[in-house]
Protein backbone atom coordinates (compact mmCIF):
# COMPACT_ATOMS: atom_id res chain seq x y z
CA UNK A 1 0.00 0.00 0.00
CA UNK A 2 2.63 2.40 1.07
CA UNK A 3 4.52 1.97 -2.63
CA UNK A 4 1.33 2.38 -4.27
CA UNK A 5 0.58 5.44 -2.51
CA UNK A 6 4.51 6.71 -3.06
CA UNK A 7 3.80 5.75 -6.83
CA UNK A 8 0.56 7.79 -7.15
CA UNK A 9 2.41 10.89 -5.86
CA UNK A 10 5.52 10.83 -7.44
CA UNK A 11 3.70 10.46 -10.81
CA UNK A 12 1.47 13.19 -10.19
CA UNK A 13 4.08 15.86 -7.82
CA UNK A 14 4.44 17.56 -11.13
CA UNK A 15 0.53 18.15 -11.77
CA UNK A 16 -0.24 19.07 -8.23
CA UNK A 17 2.99 21.62 -8.26
CA UNK A 18 1.28 23.68 -11.79
CA UNK A 19 -2.07 23.24 -9.89
CA UNK A 20 -0.69 25.15 -7.14
CA UNK A 21 0.48 27.90 -9.38
CA UNK A 22 -2.56 28.03 -11.07
CA UNK A 23 -4.78 28.20 -7.71
CA UNK A 24 -2.51 31.26 -6.61
CA UNK A 25 -2.76 33.39 -9.68
CA UNK A 26 -6.28 32.72 -9.56
CA UNK A 27 -6.53 33.52 -5.53
CA UNK A 28 -4.04 36.71 -6.80
CA UNK A 29 -6.50 38.02 -9.62
CA UNK A 30 -9.58 37.25 -8.18
CA UNK A 31 -8.13 39.51 -4.93
CA UNK A 32 -6.99 42.17 -7.50
CA UNK A 33 -10.77 42.06 -8.90
CA UNK A 34 -11.87 43.05 -5.24
CA UNK A 35 -9.77 45.70 -5.30
CA UNK A 36 -10.16 47.26 -8.64
CA UNK A 37 -14.09 46.71 -9.37
CA UNK A 38 -15.25 48.68 -6.17
CA UNK A 39 -13.18 51.65 -7.87
CA UNK A 40 -15.19 51.55 -11.32
CA UNK A 41 -18.81 52.74 -9.03
CA UNK A 42 -20.67 50.58 -11.86
CA UNK A 43 -24.28 49.48 -10.60
CA UNK A 44 -25.97 46.39 -11.74
CA UNK A 45 -28.94 46.96 -14.51
CA UNK A 46 -31.31 45.40 -12.11
CA UNK A 47 -30.47 48.48 -9.70
CA UNK A 48 -31.01 51.33 -12.25
CA UNK A 49 -33.60 49.90 -14.37
CA UNK A 50 -37.26 47.44 -14.47
CA UNK A 51 -38.72 45.86 -16.72
CA UNK A 52 -42.10 48.04 -17.46
CA UNK A 53 -44.17 44.43 -18.09
CA UNK A 54 -43.11 44.24 -14.33
CA UNK A 55 -45.01 47.41 -12.76
CA UNK A 56 -47.48 46.66 -9.43
CA UNK A 57 -50.83 47.40 -9.09
CA UNK A 58 -52.88 49.05 -6.13
CA UNK A 59 -55.92 46.91 -5.16
CA UNK A 60 -58.48 47.72 -2.39
CA UNK A 61 -61.14 46.43 -0.25
CA UNK A 62 -63.90 46.90 2.52
CA UNK A 63 -63.92 44.56 5.12
CA UNK A 64 -64.56 44.11 8.89
CA UNK A 65 -62.44 42.94 11.61
CA UNK A 66 -63.59 41.05 14.40
CA UNK A 67 -62.66 39.81 17.84
CA UNK A 68 -61.74 43.01 19.40
CA UNK A 69 -61.78 43.69 23.04
CA UNK A 70 -64.17 46.01 23.28
CA UNK A 71 -62.52 49.07 21.23
CA UNK A 72 -64.43 48.50 18.03
CA UNK A 73 -67.22 51.26 16.68
CA UNK A 74 -69.70 49.74 18.71
CA UNK A 75 -72.99 51.33 17.48
CA UNK A 76 -72.06 54.47 17.00
CA UNK A 77 -70.87 53.63 12.86
CA UNK A 78 -74.31 52.72 11.14
CA UNK A 79 -71.95 51.23 8.14
CA UNK A 80 -70.70 48.32 10.46
CA UNK A 81 -74.15 47.36 11.82
CA UNK A 82 -74.94 47.08 8.32
CA UNK A 83 -72.59 45.50 6.87
CA UNK A 84 -72.56 42.86 9.72
CA UNK A 85 -76.29 42.53 9.44
CA UNK A 86 -75.25 41.91 5.82
CA UNK A 87 -72.98 39.35 6.21
CA UNK A 88 -74.94 37.15 8.97
CA UNK A 89 -77.87 37.31 6.13
CA UNK A 90 -75.51 36.08 3.89
CA UNK A 91 -74.45 33.11 6.28
CA UNK A 92 -78.12 32.09 6.62
CA UNK A 93 -78.37 33.89 9.99
CA UNK A 94 -82.20 35.10 9.90
CA UNK A 95 -81.63 38.86 11.43
CA UNK A 96 -85.22 40.22 10.23
CA UNK A 97 -86.72 39.90 13.73
CA UNK A 98 -85.38 40.56 16.92
CA UNK A 99 -81.55 40.88 17.10
CA UNK A 100 -81.15 39.07 20.30
CA UNK A 101 -77.89 40.32 21.75
CA UNK A 102 -77.22 42.82 19.23
CA UNK A 103 -79.98 44.22 19.61
CA UNK A 104 -80.07 47.22 22.35
CA UNK A 105 -82.89 48.67 24.37
CA UNK A 106 -83.30 51.73 22.83
CA UNK A 107 -83.77 52.75 18.92
CA UNK A 108 -83.13 48.55 17.98
CA UNK A 109 -79.34 49.57 16.70
CA UNK A 110 -76.67 46.88 16.72
CA UNK A 111 -74.41 47.50 19.65
CA UNK A 112 -71.29 45.65 18.53
CA UNK A 113 -68.37 46.79 20.43
CA UNK A 114 -65.77 43.89 19.13
CA UNK A 115 -66.28 44.81 15.42
CA UNK A 116 -65.09 47.24 12.98
CA UNK A 117 -65.46 47.99 9.52
CA UNK A 118 -61.89 48.94 8.06
CA UNK A 119 -60.21 49.44 4.66
CA UNK A 120 -58.36 46.57 3.04
CA UNK A 121 -55.06 48.01 0.81
CA UNK A 122 -52.63 45.43 -0.87
CA UNK A 123 -50.07 45.99 -3.99
CA UNK A 124 -50.68 43.57 -6.86
CA UNK A 125 -46.86 42.78 -7.92
CA UNK A 126 -45.81 41.95 -11.56
CA UNK A 127 -46.21 38.66 -12.88
CA UNK A 128 -47.91 37.42 -9.54
CA UNK A 129 -50.27 34.74 -10.22
CA UNK A 130 -53.23 32.59 -8.46
CA UNK A 131 -52.49 31.28 -5.58
CA UNK A 132 -49.40 33.16 -4.71
CA UNK A 133 -49.60 35.39 -1.10
CA UNK A 134 -49.18 38.78 -0.83
CA UNK A 135 -49.67 41.68 2.27
CA UNK A 136 -52.34 43.63 2.92
CA UNK A 137 -52.52 46.88 5.29
CA UNK A 138 -56.11 47.30 7.65
CA UNK A 139 -56.80 50.45 8.75
CA UNK A 140 -59.84 51.43 10.65
CA UNK A 141 -62.54 53.57 9.17
CA UNK A 142 -64.85 54.52 12.27
CA UNK A 143 -64.66 55.22 15.58
CA UNK A 144 -62.21 52.24 16.72
CA UNK A 145 -60.20 52.88 19.05
CA UNK A 146 -57.67 50.16 18.29
CA UNK A 147 -57.04 46.93 15.91
CA UNK A 148 -55.29 44.80 18.51
CA UNK A 149 -55.66 40.98 18.75
CA UNK A 150 -58.53 41.70 15.78
CA UNK A 151 -59.31 38.96 12.77
CA UNK A 152 -60.09 40.15 9.27
CA UNK A 153 -63.04 38.91 7.75
CA UNK A 154 -63.08 37.39 3.94
CA UNK A 155 -62.41 40.52 2.30
CA UNK A 156 -62.29 40.78 -1.41
CA UNK A 157 -59.75 43.19 -3.02
CA UNK A 158 -60.24 44.80 -6.39
CA UNK A 159 -58.68 46.98 -9.01
CA UNK A 160 -59.27 49.95 -10.61
CA UNK A 161 -61.34 48.02 -13.23
CA UNK A 162 -63.71 46.63 -10.54
CA UNK A 163 -62.34 43.38 -10.82
CA UNK A 164 -61.44 40.90 -8.10
CA UNK A 165 -57.60 39.97 -8.02
CA UNK A 166 -57.43 38.65 -4.83
CA UNK A 167 -59.36 37.79 -1.14
CA UNK A 168 -57.83 38.67 2.29
CA UNK A 169 -58.45 37.12 5.87
CA UNK A 170 -56.38 36.16 8.62
CA UNK A 171 -55.08 37.86 11.74
CA UNK A 172 -53.83 41.07 12.08
CA UNK A 173 -50.79 42.31 13.43
CA UNK A 174 -51.05 45.60 15.08
CA UNK A 175 -47.78 47.30 16.71
CA UNK A 176 -49.90 49.95 18.05
CA UNK A 177 -51.09 50.26 21.67
CA UNK A 178 -53.73 52.54 23.21
CA UNK A 179 -54.69 52.58 26.89
CA UNK A 180 -56.74 54.38 29.20
CA UNK A 181 -57.61 54.04 32.71
CA UNK A 182 -58.54 57.47 35.46
CA UNK A 183 -59.29 59.50 32.64
CA UNK A 184 -55.60 59.01 31.37
CA UNK A 185 -54.67 57.92 28.11
CA UNK A 186 -50.90 56.71 26.89
CA UNK A 187 -50.82 55.55 23.11
CA UNK A 188 -47.59 54.44 21.34
CA UNK A 189 -47.47 53.88 17.60
CA UNK A 190 -51.11 53.78 15.83
CA UNK A 191 -53.17 51.59 17.12
CA UNK A 192 -55.95 51.44 14.39
CA UNK A 193 -53.70 50.46 11.59
CA UNK A 194 -52.36 47.03 11.21
CA UNK A 195 -51.01 44.25 9.04
CA UNK A 196 -51.93 40.80 7.74
CA UNK A 197 -48.32 39.39 6.45
CA UNK A 198 -49.48 37.15 3.99
CA UNK A 199 -52.82 37.86 4.40
CA UNK A 200 -54.16 37.64 0.91
CA UNK A 201 -54.15 34.65 -2.19
CA UNK A 202 -54.33 35.81 -5.56
CA UNK A 203 -57.31 35.04 -7.31
CA UNK A 204 -56.52 36.26 -10.84
CA UNK A 205 -53.55 37.69 -12.89
CA UNK A 206 -52.50 40.57 -14.74
CA UNK A 207 -52.08 40.22 -18.13
CA UNK A 208 -48.66 41.53 -19.10
CA UNK A 209 -47.37 41.50 -22.89
CA UNK A 210 -43.77 39.90 -22.02
CA UNK A 211 -44.72 37.38 -23.85
CA UNK A 212 -46.39 39.11 -27.00
CA UNK A 213 -44.94 41.91 -27.61
CA UNK A 214 -41.60 42.28 -30.29
CA UNK A 215 -40.01 44.40 -27.81
CA UNK A 216 -39.25 44.88 -23.64
CA UNK A 217 -39.14 47.79 -22.36
CA UNK A 218 -36.72 48.69 -19.48
CA UNK A 219 -37.62 52.36 -17.33
CA UNK A 220 -34.51 53.72 -15.48
CA UNK A 221 -35.81 54.44 -12.04
CA UNK A 222 -34.19 57.96 -11.96
CA UNK A 223 -34.83 59.87 -15.38
CA UNK A 224 -30.88 60.61 -16.84
CA UNK A 225 -29.46 60.97 -20.29
CA UNK A 226 -26.01 59.46 -18.84
CA UNK A 227 -27.46 56.47 -17.13
CA UNK A 228 -30.28 55.85 -20.03
CA UNK A 229 -27.19 55.95 -22.63
CA UNK A 230 -24.85 53.59 -20.55
CA UNK A 231 -27.24 50.88 -20.56
CA UNK A 232 -27.51 51.26 -23.93
CA UNK A 233 -24.31 50.97 -24.91
CA UNK A 234 -23.41 48.15 -22.63
CA UNK A 235 -26.30 46.13 -23.68
CA UNK A 236 -25.39 46.75 -27.32
CA UNK A 237 -21.63 45.85 -26.30
CA UNK A 238 -22.65 42.55 -25.27
CA UNK A 239 -25.03 41.50 -27.48
CA UNK A 240 -24.77 43.56 -30.55
CA UNK A 241 -25.51 46.43 -32.20
CA UNK A 242 -29.24 47.67 -32.62
CA UNK A 243 -30.30 45.54 -29.71
CA UNK A 244 -31.19 48.21 -27.50
CA UNK A 245 -32.17 51.52 -28.63
CA UNK A 246 -33.28 54.38 -26.19
CA UNK A 247 -37.10 55.47 -26.22
CA UNK A 248 -36.32 58.69 -24.40
CA UNK A 249 -34.32 59.55 -20.97
CA UNK A 250 -36.59 56.60 -19.51
CA UNK A 251 -37.30 54.00 -21.29
CA UNK A 252 -35.42 51.59 -23.41
CA UNK A 253 -36.55 48.99 -26.09
CA UNK A 254 -35.20 45.84 -26.52
CA UNK A 255 -35.00 43.31 -28.97
CA UNK A 256 -35.71 39.81 -27.31
CA UNK A 257 -35.93 36.38 -28.65
CA UNK A 258 -39.28 35.21 -29.26
CA UNK A 259 -39.37 32.25 -26.91
CA UNK A 260 -40.43 33.17 -23.16
CA UNK A 261 -38.27 30.54 -21.90
CA UNK A 262 -35.03 32.70 -23.80
CA UNK A 263 -36.24 35.71 -22.95
CA UNK A 264 -36.15 34.99 -19.40
CA UNK A 265 -32.79 33.65 -19.56
CA UNK A 266 -31.89 36.85 -22.36
CA UNK A 267 -33.19 39.34 -19.62
CA UNK A 268 -31.35 37.19 -16.67
CA UNK A 269 -28.20 38.60 -18.35
CA UNK A 270 -29.10 42.01 -18.80
CA UNK A 271 -29.72 42.77 -15.33
CA UNK A 272 -26.47 41.64 -14.01
CA UNK A 273 -24.52 43.79 -16.77
CA UNK A 274 -22.81 46.82 -14.98
CA UNK A 275 -23.26 49.87 -15.86
CA UNK A 276 -21.60 53.37 -14.53
CA UNK A 277 -24.51 55.13 -13.76
CA UNK A 278 -24.68 59.41 -14.27
CA UNK A 279 -24.07 61.84 -11.41
CA UNK A 280 -27.41 62.82 -9.80
CA UNK A 281 -27.80 67.05 -10.38
CA UNK A 282 -26.65 69.22 -7.60
CA UNK A 283 -29.48 69.52 -5.07
CA UNK A 284 -29.58 70.62 -1.68
CA UNK A 285 -32.88 69.32 0.45
CA UNK A 286 -34.23 70.92 3.36
CA UNK A 287 -36.81 69.42 6.34
CA UNK A 288 -38.08 72.45 7.81
CA UNK A 289 -39.64 70.80 10.61
CA UNK A 290 -36.91 68.49 11.98
CA UNK A 291 -33.94 70.77 10.21
CA UNK A 292 -32.05 68.22 8.39
CA UNK A 293 -30.24 69.70 5.71
CA UNK A 294 -28.40 67.08 2.86
CA UNK A 295 -26.25 68.43 0.61
CA UNK A 296 -25.29 66.23 -2.80
CA UNK A 297 -21.76 66.16 -3.91
CA UNK A 298 -22.25 68.44 -7.18
CA UNK A 299 -23.45 71.45 -4.91
CA UNK A 300 -21.20 74.26 -6.10
CA UNK A 301 -21.25 77.94 -4.61
CA UNK A 302 -20.60 81.39 -7.10
CA UNK A 303 -18.60 84.12 -5.06
CA UNK A 304 -20.52 85.49 -2.25
CA UNK A 305 -20.67 87.08 1.31
CA UNK A 306 -22.27 85.47 4.37
CA UNK A 307 -23.17 86.94 7.71
CA UNK A 308 -25.34 85.62 10.15
CA UNK A 309 -26.11 86.66 13.10
CA UNK A 310 -29.07 87.33 15.81
CA UNK A 311 -30.20 90.25 18.07
CA UNK A 312 -31.17 89.15 21.58
CA UNK A 313 -33.34 92.00 23.69
CA UNK A 314 -33.62 91.45 27.36
CA UNK A 315 -36.29 93.05 29.44
CA UNK A 316 -36.04 93.32 33.70
CA UNK A 317 -38.66 94.32 35.57
CA UNK A 318 -38.35 94.73 39.00
CA UNK A 319 -41.44 95.59 41.73
CA UNK A 320 -40.41 97.99 44.12
CA UNK A 321 -42.53 99.95 46.75
CA UNK A 322 -41.72 103.66 47.56
CA UNK A 323 -42.12 104.80 51.17
CA UNK A 324 -43.23 108.32 52.20
CA UNK A 325 -40.82 110.23 54.68
CA UNK A 326 -41.91 110.13 58.70
CA UNK A 327 -44.89 112.49 59.52
CA UNK A 328 -45.51 113.38 55.71
CA UNK A 329 -48.60 112.09 55.39
CA UNK A 330 -47.99 110.17 52.42
CA UNK A 331 -48.98 106.85 51.05
CA UNK A 332 -46.99 103.89 49.77
CA UNK A 333 -46.98 103.19 46.38
CA UNK A 334 -45.39 100.48 44.05
CA UNK A 335 -42.97 101.55 42.19
CA UNK A 336 -42.01 99.38 38.58
CA UNK A 337 -38.44 99.01 37.09
CA UNK A 338 -37.24 98.10 33.78
CA UNK A 339 -34.26 97.52 32.25
CA UNK A 340 -33.74 96.61 29.14
CA UNK A 341 -30.65 95.63 27.57
CA UNK A 342 -29.34 94.85 23.82
CA UNK A 343 -27.18 92.35 22.92
CA UNK A 344 -26.05 91.03 19.32
CA UNK A 345 -22.97 88.71 19.03
CA UNK A 346 -20.33 89.09 17.09
CA UNK A 347 -20.47 87.06 14.12
CA UNK A 348 -17.73 86.85 12.19
CA UNK A 349 -18.22 87.08 7.78
CA UNK A 350 -17.36 84.39 6.12
CA UNK A 351 -16.48 84.68 2.19
CA UNK A 352 -17.22 81.40 -0.32
CA UNK A 353 -15.04 81.46 -3.22
CA UNK A 354 -15.96 80.81 -6.77
CA UNK A 355 -16.84 77.18 -7.64
CA UNK A 356 -16.50 76.25 -3.49
CA UNK A 357 -17.01 72.11 -3.21
CA UNK A 358 -19.37 70.35 -0.52
CA UNK A 359 -16.64 70.21 2.17
CA UNK A 360 -15.77 74.04 1.83
CA UNK A 361 -19.32 75.14 2.41
CA UNK A 362 -19.77 72.56 5.40
CA UNK A 363 -16.09 74.24 7.21
CA UNK A 364 -17.59 78.04 6.26
CA UNK A 365 -21.05 77.71 7.66
CA UNK A 366 -19.65 75.80 10.52
CA UNK A 367 -16.91 78.63 11.44
CA UNK A 368 -19.65 80.82 12.49
CA UNK A 369 -21.39 78.41 14.87
CA UNK A 370 -24.60 78.17 12.71
CA UNK A 371 -27.38 75.77 13.75
CA UNK A 372 -29.21 73.63 11.62
CA UNK A 373 -32.37 76.65 11.44
CA UNK A 374 -29.74 79.01 10.50
CA UNK A 375 -27.98 77.01 8.05
CA UNK A 376 -31.29 76.63 5.96
CA UNK A 377 -32.19 80.73 6.26
CA UNK A 378 -28.15 80.93 4.91
CA UNK A 379 -29.17 78.34 1.99
CA UNK A 380 -32.37 79.70 1.40
CA UNK A 381 -30.61 83.37 1.37
CA UNK A 382 -28.00 81.81 -1.11
CA UNK A 383 -30.69 80.56 -3.79
CA UNK A 384 -32.17 83.82 -3.94
CA UNK A 385 -29.17 86.23 -4.77
CA UNK A 386 -28.34 83.44 -7.14
CA UNK A 387 -25.27 82.25 -5.90
CA UNK A 388 -26.08 78.56 -5.11
CA UNK A 389 -25.28 76.60 -8.30
CA UNK A 390 -28.57 73.58 -7.22
CA UNK A 391 -31.78 73.02 -6.89
CA UNK A 392 -32.92 73.94 -3.29
CA UNK A 393 -35.99 71.37 -2.27
CA UNK A 394 -37.56 72.05 0.99
CA UNK A 395 -39.86 69.20 2.81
Amino acid sequence: MVNLFDEFFSGHARWFHRAGRFLVVYLAAMLLAGFVAPLAHADRVKDLASLASMRSNQLLGYGLVVGLEGTGDGADLSVTASSMKAMLTRLGVNVGGSLGDFDTAAGGKMDIKNVAAVMVTAELPGFAKPGQRIDVNVSAIGKAKSLRGGNLILTSLRGVDGQVYALAQGALTATGVREEAAGSRVTVGVATAARVPNGAIVERSVPTSFETSEYMVLNVHATDFTTTNGIVNAINENFGQGVANAIDPTSIAIRGPADPGQRVAFMSMIENLNVTPGEPPARVVVNSRTGTVVISRNVKVTAAAVSHGTISVTVAATNEVSQPAPLSGGETAPVENAEVAVEEPKKPMFLFQPGIDLRQIVDAVNQVGATPSALIAILEALKSSGSLRAELVVI
